[in-house]
């Protein structure tokens, strides 16, 4: 699969309309980097969207499984990529070829609230603005690892680190997990380390008197005890100190790794947080997106001939599925909700304390003050803040939403509640980390051996066996000393372990 591109000129009446919506969007006061567009057939696009949105990336079988899989949704008519954006300085944006140009005006404004969404939401603050020059040099890396090493070799790594290149801890770019070291230097001046607690201590006394109140035999003693105990609390001291979220730094420090494996998991895990905002974030993007587009295009970027298509193509984005959640309807909807409770002020403790339906409805304090509450709600939220301070019963019956389960008896996924509470907590269920299992690092010294102890943060749900199996088998060959990983099994703490031939699961 080759993904060399050539740039090209785009034809005259797409830049023209690019012109156009970028000045809608900046009269909005969109915020956004220098944006730059290309035009390419599916083909190109498929490669291109295989990649993550970027024209290169190291070489892996799973790139070519996901553009043969883009393929064949597009030529069964399943599936069609309208477009393509990366959170970069600047942008690139990418528009299908065969689009008519009302799709390409609705892709471009599109395409324009992606970007002010990724210069200005906090939670993209982090990333690195320059990842399409890294993930070319990525690619070169790699390639040189494979020249030298073989492509078996290198690719059967990089299959095991991309089976863990989830366990990150996506939090840790915004805030400091671990306590500064006991030893700070502050002004040039060294200073002193803590006191140990667990150190002798003596008793205050006048100098005459200090050898009966502190007999030297008695803290001889003392000290000798106390060395044991430290000893002893070295012995069965695990490492880390603490729980450890981010498992690929953990087998980066500690793991042993040659200098070309080392250096592949390093790029699995960049490559790992650059996209971990996009997944934090997805309802928010998309309904940021979808609600400037739809501002500018239905007030600005329509021709009589070519409201049909865009009612359309919109309504077919937004349309919702009995399946699974809408990214696109909700995050617009709740958008537009918050803008309309901010502009009547149906909020505060005067709005909450009111119990008069009717009077909760007619709500309206002409605040105005909807557009400002949404772009500091698109500065400063991911999707579990969002759904969590903003989500309301009222919004929920009017979206129709419930809570749905599988029914064993009948086969088939069913209304289980309406209540709000359950609504929420199933929503922010799936959307907190991913909706996949937390898992940490307890001891990388498990029964004084050098094996690899993990922790399942057990919340109701349990982990696939096989999936669980098959990752301990990769973490193994990375670790290359037997693992466990401690988990909840048909309610019963238990832990699966894989000492490099067999698996082994038993109750703790």
């Amino acid at each position: 699969m080759s993904t060399t591109l050539v740039t090209r000129p785009l034809p005259p009446e797409i830049a023209d309309a690019q012109a156009e919506m970028e000045g809608y969007a900046r009269g909005y006061g969109l915020d956004f980097f220098e944006t730059i567009f290309e035009v390419l057939d599916y083909d190109e696009l498929s490669m291109v969207a295989a990649y993550g949105g970027f024209p290169v990336r190291y070489p892996h079988w799973r790139f070519g499984a996901q553009y043969d899989e883009l393929m064949k949704g597009y030529s069964y008519g399943l599936q069609k990529i309208y477009e393509m954006v990366i959170n970069t300085d600047p942008c690139y944006a990418y528009l299908l070829a065969c689009n008519a140009l009302s799709d390409q005006k609705l892709v471009i404004a599109h395409v324009y609230g992606h970007c002010d969404f990724f210069k200005n939401n906090a939670w993209f603050a982090p990333t690195n603005r320059k990842m399409l020059d890294q993930m070319a040099n990525h690619a070169s890396r790699v390639e040189r690892y494979i020249d030298r090493f073989g492509f078996e070799p290198v690719e059967e790594f990089i299959d095991a680190c991309l089976s863990i290149e989830d366990l990150i801890d996506m939090h840790s770019p915004h805030i400091r997990r671990q306590a500064p070291p006991q030893r700070e230097i502050q002004g040039g001046l060294a200073l002193p380390p803590h006191e140990d607690e667990h150190a002798p201590k003596k008793f205050q006394s006048k100098g005459y008197m200090d050898v009966y109140i502190n007999p030297p035999e008695v803290l001889k003693a003392e000290a000798q005890l106390h060395d044991e105990q430290e000893k002893e609390r070295e012995r069965q001291r695990s490492f880390p100190d603490s729980p450890q979220r981010d498992v690929l730094l953990f087998l980066l420090e500690y793991a042993p790794l040659k200098d070309w494996q080392h250096d592949v998991l390093s790029i699995i895990r960049d490559e790992a947080y650059y996209f971990a905002p996009q997944g934090q974030t997805k309802i928010m993007n998309e309904g940021w997106a979808s609600y400037w587009h739809s501002k500018i295009m239905t007030r600005h970027g329509l021709t009589d001939a070519e409201i049909i298509d865009y009612a359309d193509h919109h309504s077919g984005t937004m349309a919702t599925s009995r399946n699974r959640l809408n990214p696109y309807k909700l995050g617009i909807e709740l958008l537009k909700d918050i803008e309309d409770r901010w502009n009547k002020g149906k909020f505060g403790p005067e709005y909450d304390d009111c119990t008069d339906a009717r009077e909760r409805e007619r709500w309206d304090k002409g605040l105005g003050l909807g557009r400002q509450k949404i772009f500091e709600v698109r500065r400063i939220h991911n999707d579990v803040t969002f759904i969590d301070n903003f989500l309301t019963p009222e919004f929920c019956v009017r979206q129709n939403f419930f809570q749905y389960q599988f029914n064993e008896s009948t086969n088939y996924y069913e209304i289980a509640s309406r209540d709000f509470q359950a609504i929420k907590t199933q929503l922010l269920n799936g959307l907190t980390n991913h909706g996949r299992p937390f898992i940490y690092v307890i001891d990388g010294n498990h029964r004084n051996r050098g094996e690899l102890y993990l922790l399942h943060q057990y919340a109701g749900i349990e982990l696939k066996q096989d999936y669980a199996q098959d990752t301990l088998v990769n973490l193994q060959k990375l670790w290359s000393r037997p693992v466990h990983i401690e988990t909840v099994i048909d309610d019963k703490p238990s832990i699966i372990s894989f000492d490099g031939s067999s698996h082994e699961v038993c109750e703790k």
